[in-house]
């Protein structure tokens, strides 16, 4: 059993000079923190395996799957709200582990979530470099996986409020592509479609009852897909790495988490019906975006074209924000003894620029599978990354469970916190069992299976690296 580090916290005020002591800014604002949210969501997860999970859950099953992983993450958020303002410091994962659960918990946190988005930034250079080919096609992926690494590291490397503004207009475009869909697609639902040439538009939900019935591959096909869609909503949580450079935690904190569920359960639920409705379950897939499908069918002009465009602007988003949070995971690493010292340097803007390049180099290693890599290949990525974030937001539920047992068992008064999620402990042991559905799940599926192969034993890994390197220094600390 692994040993929790002592919580003596009286006043969530007491939190506080953890995160002053540390050197970065405090430069972004509620605004910064939605659209990092919204920007690590909204990628590849909508706007591309949006259509393997139609297909496997069918358009009811997918709407329903989707309205689950927003009430996932909407549990999720309210203890990370809590934690994050106990703890405002950058990194804040691998912080909420470690002093509520065990520093070896908390340290396998950090490597899992760093995995995560390792594996993401890869996968989306790869993938925006490919992409970039329909209008260049004699120049190499690789030319454009260069180019593009360089720009986000540029982005990152100058300050965290220039990271900000640049991941605030990325999202707007993507953001401004998904209410377009909603509109668009919603209104040729209801009959209203003047540019499209075809007679045989669906009307309302009548793509919905299938020839196979509501769930066309059973009800099991909504839980194989679990994992997809909690990857598709991976990056919410971006808000606690964030937490340690943003202004008045208690205020901006809370103001981001309420609008950023509010916006995904829009975004995503009312996307993902409208493409539903409108894409014949059995003809979507990974070889398209459902969001070219929608758009050539309600006669957009250009469809490919502009949503070539908002694809590449939404995976370039997404690694922006993966860069940005690997980059305070190692930073909260080397703060806690638990990686070398260098990743603890910052530069005179307060960025940890040496963990930031090992971050970048930690994503053009996952080139060399994603370069060549097929539709079966993408998916077990996405799955080894569903894996691991699935995996964060359990450590994030069971942290908040144990810190505020913890604080009430020390003394502290609910009524005394900043914000406190509802229902507790309601809220995250609800949370956690779902997260936990969504691993057992996957193990019905062939293709997403890769994903407990390898998540399982790098989690071990994790504890059993820790225990032996780091083992015996903590148990000496704690009897101290």
């Amino acid at each position: 059993m692994e040993s929790s580090a002592p919580l003596k916290l009286d006043h969530p005020s007491d939190a506080l000079p953890i995160a002053a002591e540390s050197g970065l800014r405090r430069s972004m604002g509620p605004r910064h923190l939605i659209m990092i949210a919204m920007g690590g969501v909204i990628g590849s997860g909508l706007f591309l395996s949006s259509g393997y999970t139609i297909s496997q859950a069918g358009p009811l099953g997918a709407v329903l799957a989707y309205l689950v992983g927003a009430f996932v993450v909407y549990l999720v958020m309210a203890c990370l709200g809590e934690l994050a303002i106990a703890y405002p410091v950058s990194g804040a994962f691998h912080i909420y582990a470690s002093r509520s659960i065990g520093p070896a918990t908390g340290f396998t946190t950090a490597w899992l979530y760093w995995l995560c988005w390792a594996v993401a930034i890869g996968s989306e250079f790869t993938a925006s470099g490919l992409l970039m080919q329909r209008w260049f096609p004699d120049v190499e992926v690789w030319v454009w996986c260069l180019v593009f690494a360089a720009m986000l590291f540029a982005f990152n490397a100058f300050s965290s409020k220039f990271f900000g503004e640049s991941e605030f207009w990325f999202s707007i475009v993507k953001v401004g592509a998904i209410i377009a869909l909603i509109i668009f697609g919603g209104a040729a639902l209801f009959g209203f479609h003047p540019m499209s040439e075809s007679t045989s538009h669906p009307f309302l939900f009548e793509n919905f009852n299938t020839p196979d019935g509501l769930f066309p591959h059973g009800f099991s096909g909504v839980l194989v897909t679990a994992l997809a869609v909690f990857y598709a909503f991976s990056g919410s949580e971006l808000i606690g790495v964030a937490a340690g450079e943003t202004k008045d935690p208690a205020r901006s904190i809370p103001k981001a988490m309420r609008s950023t569920v509010i916006r995904l359960l829009i975004f995503f639920v009312g996307a993902i019906a409208v493409i539903a409705a409108t894409v014949p379950f059995d003809q979507v897939g990974l070889d398209e975006s459902p969001f070219v499908t929608v758009f050539a069918s309600v006669g957009i002009p250009f469809a490919a074209d502009i949503m070539n465009f908002v694809i590449i602007t939404a995976l370039l988003s997404a690694g922006n924000s993966g860069l940005f949070s690997c980059a305070r995971m190692l930073y909260s690493l080397a703060d806690e003894g638990h990686a070398p010292k260098a990743f603890r340097r910052l530069t005179r803007r307060g960025i940890p620029l040496i963990a930031l390049s090992v971050s970048m180099v930690g994503g053009l290693a996952s080139l060399v599978s994603s370069v060549a890599a097929p539709e079966i290949v993408y998916l077990a990525l996405v799955s080894i990354a569903g894996f691991a974030v699935v995996g964060v937001w359990m450590s994030i539920t069971a942290s908040h469970f144990f810190h505020r047992r913890a604080f009430v068992r020390n003394g502290g008064r609910v009524a005394d916190l900043a914000y406190k999620a509802p229902l507790y402990p309601l809220v995250p042991i609800l949370a956690f069992v779902l997260c936990l559905v969504s691993l057992v799940g996957i193990a019905l599926d062939p293709s997403q299976i890769a994903a407990l192969y390898f998540g399982v034993p790098f989690v071990a890994a994790c504890y059993l690296y820790f225990h032996f390197r780091y083992g015996r220094k903590s148990a000496a600390a704690n009897q101290l």
